[in-house]
């Protein structure tokens, strides 16, 4: 029954607020956990759920995340009529870019209209979570639904951040607020909203005619903001799925992480979900055998310490509490509570603690880094100090507003 759902990520988002993470590419491509970018996380559940008919929609800085869907995930049979289509903004239905989530679609339904698939599943590819989409797609069949909307409980005092669904008792959507002050509750919990994952199934002909009218009309051409107010307002049926009430076959057997969804949007949202990762029992489990997360990696030698035995005050090569990848070599220094990518060297009396350092990244001796983001290719000189005057910090580097100190891919540091 997963060959009729057709699947759409999209990728295209200029991800302003992670920048200068996302100066010179998109935001799914960012990369995350180590040896992961973050669209990783979203195609590993479509392969997971079986979904294998999946389009990519890409529009900016969009180089790299190609290079990585084609290095990493070429891993589809079109004899069996398997794929992934990573698809730019075309202009096939006027001169416009990709100008919202429902435009994006829009601009995409003649592919729609030819795979004459049931169901359309819509994701975002900048999120970090585990979720069977299979259960959402039954969930919607049994309702009988037009679109279903996933949802997640969230403390009511976070709304002024979220996309709010109000729902009656049979979880019926009866309303969606953008970023409400005063939001509408569950029902039953009045402590508790239904935020919306940015994940929608569509039985396809609602789709494609609720697309059509919202092309025609001024809008911001937006599945929250427009496409289900459009369609609650008319009596359609849509309804809200659970993400966080999993059937206990869910989180026995496929041990998913039934109650983690993170957006990624901002600099902090990104640090916090990498710290995540890390800890004796990890918020976010990447080690679930039965739920792996895929992606592509470069042949890189194994990770080692290296502590020489000289009798020297600071000269350790210790690791403590932290994710390290291929090639990361720890020379004489100490790594406590951070992520390593591939490729890393922390030499000889530096100091590394509760940061991120992806790829080529190489600190000097006597360095000093605490929560700290260095993107990939920077050399840290000797004795740089990062993390432990944020006056200073910010005279040369992004700061963000909880004090993680950013240093953009590439930098030249004197």
């Amino acid at each position: 029954m997963m060959r009729k759902v057709l699947t759409f990520i999209m990728a295209g988002g200029k991800g302003e607020r992670l920048y200068p993470l996302t100066k010179d590419r998109a935001k799914p491509a960012v990369p995350f956990g180590g040896i992961y970018r973050i669209i990783d996380f979203t195609l590993s559940n479509c392969i997971n759920s079986g979904l294998r008919r999946i389009h990519v929609l890409i529009q900016y800085k969009s180089i790299s995340l190609q290079r990585h869907l084609r290095t990493g995930w070429n891993i589809f049979n079109s004899d069996l009529g398997e794929y992934i289509d990573v698809i730019p903004a075309q202009q096939r239905v006027g001169s416009d870019w990709y100008r919202g989530t429902a435009d994006a679609i829009y601009q995409n339904i003649y592919t729609i209209e030819q795979e004459k698939a049931d169901e359309i599943l819509i994701l975002g590819g900048d999120h970090v979570y585990k979720m069977n989409y299979y259960r959402m797609i039954d969930f919607h069949r049994a309702c009988e639904a037009d679109l279903t909307v996933a949802v997640l409980e969230m403390e009511k005092e976070k709304s002024s951040h979220l996309g709010v669904v109000e729902v009656d008792a049979k979880d019926r959507v009866l309303g969606f607020e953008e970023k409400p002050l005063r939001p509408k509750t569950i029902p039953k919990k009045q402590d508790k909203v239904y935020g919306s994952m940015g994940i929608y199934v569509f039985n396809r002909q609602a789709l494609e005619e609720e697309l059509t009218e919202d092309a025609s009309k001024n809008t911001e051409h937006d599945f929250g903001k427009n496409i289900i107010p459009q369609m609650v307002k008319k009596g359609k049926r849509v309804y809200a799925y659970n993400f966080s009430s999993l059937a206990p076959e869910d989180e026995q057997n496929l041990k998913i992480d039934a109650h983690y969804w993170r957006d990624i949007g901002t600099i902090d949202a990104y640090y916090e979900a990498n710290m995540d990762l890390l800890g004796p029992e990890p918020v976010f489990n990447l080690y679930d055998r039965d739920w792996p997360v895929r992606t592509y990696q470069e042949q890189f030698p194994p990770a080692r310490t290296i502590h020489s035995g000289e009798e020297t005050a600071g000269r350790v090569g210790l690791l403590l509490d932290s994710l390290v990848s291929s090639g990361c070599i720890i020379s004489g220094g100490k790594v406590q509570g951070s992520v390593l990518a591939p490729n890393v060297r922390i030499n000889s009396f530096s100091e590394v603690y509760d940061s991120i350092l992806m790829e080529g990244v190489d600190v000097a001796r006597h360095a000093k880094i605490k929560r700290a983001i260095i993107d990939k290719e920077v050399k840290i000189p000797q004795g740089m100090v990062i993390g432990y005057d944020l006056n200073e910090d910010r005279k040369r580097f992004f700061v963000s507003d909880s004090g993680i100190v950013v240093v953009g891919k590439g930098t030249e540091i004197k």
